[in-house]
Formats: structure tokens, sequence, C-alpha cells
């Protein structure tokens, strides 16, 4: 298996591969160190049975962070097609005080770079679920009816919500134009970026990868940051602040921030994701 992967990719990157091995992480893809002949390393994620336009939708996500100027780095893409994605290798360090801050810093630039619409031209993912694309007229419309009741249905059919989550949700569907705070054009955001998508280099820089792109609030990427303890927090947003100072009560809307990303993991993985989303829309409810 690992042979045959190392002769396509070697058709893919027009270049000898030498060796292919398996590296961690990742759930919905496995993921590949791949030397070439060269004495490149990269990076590979593969998926069986991947939708069409799956990596190429990963692809043209890096490449519109990317655009961002003084935003946060992304891998560079060396080549994709519809069973992998080929990325630069990242050689990961530990995370730093001062690479938090920079990546404050550098988040706030990207979201900065803005987007011409809520939501996006085309459809996309997040994780193995597809992904609506809009694109919506307000982020009010996008998080409501693009983001979380999509998947307040799913998790409803999948059996991970009881009746008074998914009553509490749906309130906060019908209240979000009054929860959502005051009103901001659309930032460029990464869309999915939880702790384990963001790479401490050995160099201090910090990377993004694996995101689901989209004009959207930039409160959501803090938010979620949040959602699963990403290492020195606090000083990644007081840079953020400093650069560009967030809306007044936006800690009070980070449980509706977090929502859209609890509902996705209920889909997914059940368990107690499905409580946790009527927590979360209970506290967005009493927070307005």
């Amino acid at each position: 298996m690992i042979d045959d992967e190392a002769e396509q990719l070697s058709r893919l990157l027009k270049a000898t591969v030498s060796s292919v091995s398996p590296v961690g992480g990742g759930s919905i893809c496995e993921a590949r160190r791949a030397e070439l002949g060269d004495g490149r390393t990269v990076f590979v994620k593969t998926r069986a049975g991947a939708p069409a336009g799956f990596f190429a939708a990963e692809a043209g996500g890096l490449h519109r962070l990317g655009t961002a100027r003084n935003g946060v780095p992304v891998p560079k893409v060396l080549a994709h097609d519809d069973h992998h994605l080929v990325l630069e290798w990242v050689a990961t360090g530990v995370p730093s005080v001062q690479a938090a801050e920079r990546l404050g810093r550098s988040l706030a630039a990207t979201h900065r770079h803005g987007a011409d619409t809520f939501g996006s031209d085309s459809d996309g993912w997040i994780g193995s679920l597809e992904l609506p694309g809009g694109p919506w007229p307000t982020w009010p419309e996008l998080w409501a009816y693009g983001r979380i009741e999509p998947y307040l249905r799913a998790a409803r059919k999948a059996g991970a919500v009881d009746r008074r989550t998914v009553a509490d949700v749906e309130r906060v569907i019908t209240e979000l134009p009054r929860l959502a705070g005051p009103a901001e054009p659309p930032a460029l955001i990464h869309g999915d970026l939880w702790a384990g998508n963001v790479l401490w280099s050995v160099t201090g820089a910090t990377y993004l990868i694996d995101p689901a792109v989209h004009g959207g609030h930039r409160e959501t990427d803090l938010a979620m940051l949040a959602l699963f303890g990403l290492p020195h927090l606090e000083r990644v947003v007081a840079a953020y602040d400093e650069v560009w100072p967030l809306a007044p009560g936006w800690r009070e809307r980070v449980a509706l921030h977090q929502l859209h990303p609890v509902l996705v993991h209920a889909v997914l993985f059940g368990g107690s994701y499905g409580a946790q989303a009527g927590q979360l829309a209970r506290a967005a409810l009493r927070a307005a």
C-alpha cells in the first residue's frame, strides 16, 4: 500500500518519492510523511472515499488565508487531487508566549483582510460533514441557517440531542439577530479553528491548517480557540485586541459562537456533545 502511494505521489508531484510513512494526527484523514529524492520532506493527507472536491476545497481555503497581508502563515500547497493533499512540511515545536502574541496580531490581520460576503460562493466541508456555502446577506442569517440549523437537524436525526436542547437551540436560531452583538463586515475566518489546527513550529511561527474558510464573524475563530484550550490563549486574545479591539460584550457571546462546532461534534461523535450544545444555547440566551 505504501509503495503504491509512493508511485501515486511521484506522479502527482512529478518528482521521485523515495519513502512514505504514517504520522499521527487527524480523525477524518490519514496523515503521511513523504521523503522526496531531492531531499525535501512533505506532508500528505489522504482520505479513502473522499468526495469530489474535498481536497480542492481545503487547498483553496489555505490559499485564501495565505493571501492576507501580515496574516497567520499557512503551509504551502504543493499539489492535490481527489485523493491527496500535499503540503510543505512544518516541523513542530513548543508553544511560547511570544509565538502566542504573534498569533494574536497576525490573526487580527487575517480577519481584517475581509471577505466579499458572509459564507462563500460554494459549499465545503467541516470535518467529514458538508458545510453550506451561501452566500448570506447578514451574519445572523449565516449563523442561524447556514451553521446552527443544519447541524441541529442532523444531530436530532442521529439521536444526539434531547427535546430540551432542540427547543433551546431553536430559540437561539429565532433570536439570533438580538444575540449577535454589533454588526461587523465579513471577516476572512478560518472557520474550524480549534487548538489542533494551530501548528507551533520550531521557528517560533504558528501555522493554520485544516480550514473551513468563509466570510464570517471574527469572534467565531476566537471562541473556537477557547473551546478545546489553546495554550496561552489569554496572550493571543490580548495581542489581537491591541491590533483590532473586539466589540463590547464579546466574552458574553462566546457560547453563541461555540454552538455550531459543538453541534458538529454531536453529529460526528455523539456522547456528551449534545448536552453541551444545550448548555451553550441556554448560556447564549442568558447572556443577551
